[in-house]
This record gives C-alpha cells, sequence and structure tokens, in this order.
C-alpha cells in the first residue's frame, strides 16, 4: 500500500504533535523534599501513588499553607518545634521500621507519604486485618500526629488516592 504524500504528511504532523503536548507536560517534582518510600511490592498490579509530586503552580500554591500548618502546630502547643514539617525526616526511619515489622507487609504494595507528622499509608493490601495493623503500628510511633490509611484490599477497583501519571498513562 502507498501512501499519498499529503496523506503521509498529515500523519507524521499528527504524531509530532501527540510528542510534543506529552514532552511539555508540567514537570512535577517533590519540592519540598516530603519522605516518601515504597514499603512493600507483593502486588505488582498495585496502582503507584502520585506521592508529593507537585507542578510549579501547585507548589505556588501549597506553600502558603504548607507554612501556616506547620505553625499552628507550635502555636497550639502540640509541637516544640515551630515548623511541624521538621519532624518529617527524622519520623521516616521509625516509622518504616514499625511498618515493617507488621507480619504480612511483604505480600502488599504499600508506599508511605510523610507530611508535618501525619502518616499517609497508600496502595494494596491482601486483606483489610493487614490494614489496620500496619495503620496502629503507624500511630503507635511517637511524634506520629494522624495516620491516614488510604489502603485498598486487592488491586481491583480505583484506588483512594491519586495515581501517578505514568500509571494513569498505561491504564
Amino acid at each position: 500500500m502507498t501512501l499519498r504524500p499529503a496523506l503521509l504528511l498529515v500523519l507524521l504532523l499528527a504524531a509530532q504533535t501527540g510528542t510534543a503536548q506529552e514532552a511539555t507536560a508540567p514537570l512535577k517534582q517533590n519540592w519540598f523534599d516530603d519522605p516518601f518510600f515504597q514499603l512493600s511490592s507483593g502486588l505488582p498490579a498495585c496502582a503507584v501513588p502520585e506521592g508529593p509530586f507537585y507542578t510549579t503552580e501547585e507548589r505556588r500554591l501549597q506553600t502558603h499553607s504548607r507554612l501556616e500548618r506547620g505553625t499552628t502546630c507550635w502555636l497550639a502547643g502540640k509541637c516544640a518545634d515551630s515548623n511541624a514539617y521538621r519532624y518529617d525526616k527524622p519520623l521516616a526511619p521509625k516509622v518504616r521500621a514499625a511498618l515493617l515489622a507488621v507480619p504480612g507487609v511483604k505480600k502488599g504494595s504499600v508506599w508511605v507519604i510523610i507530611q508535618r507528622r501525619w502518616v499517609y499509608l497508600q496502595g494494596c493490601v491482601p486483606d483489610s486485618a493487614l490494614a489496620k495493623k500496619l495503620e496502629r503500628a503507624a500511630r503507635a510511633v511517637a511524634d506520629v500526629e494522624t495516620v491516614v490509611p488510604d489502603l485498598m484490599t486487592g488491586t481491583r477497583g480505583k484506588p483512594p488516592y491519586p495515581v501517578a501519571a505514568a500509571a494513569k498513562q498505561a491504564k
């Protein structure tokens, strides 16, 4: 089959336009250096969370509220530090160790985000009992203020957390 030059040109331009649009998608990065790590990978079909990655515009919008929330903790007498986000990096290895000690954790695919002493558990677990054990283990870590268990049982259905762009494209 021979393509006419005009049709070939249209197809080439369409292909280049798609590539150009993909290349201009806003870059997302972990601007605030929030702890984000994968704890286990036992359910490979689990949708990968987006994590604490923001575009430049999202970063700008987040900056004020992050300053306000970080200081509010201190003003309320709940934090010894005037910035609740400064707890996060030292807290990450403690949370990781506590969660890795939970029997059966390797059977799930679990990611952790820590922001202002809040621990977000995202991913998939084989059963709800494991989700509850992980939540209890994270809550038991000193200096953890809140645990948000965004875990789904199995890998079918819509995840209760934002999904990474690469994972959205694969579906």
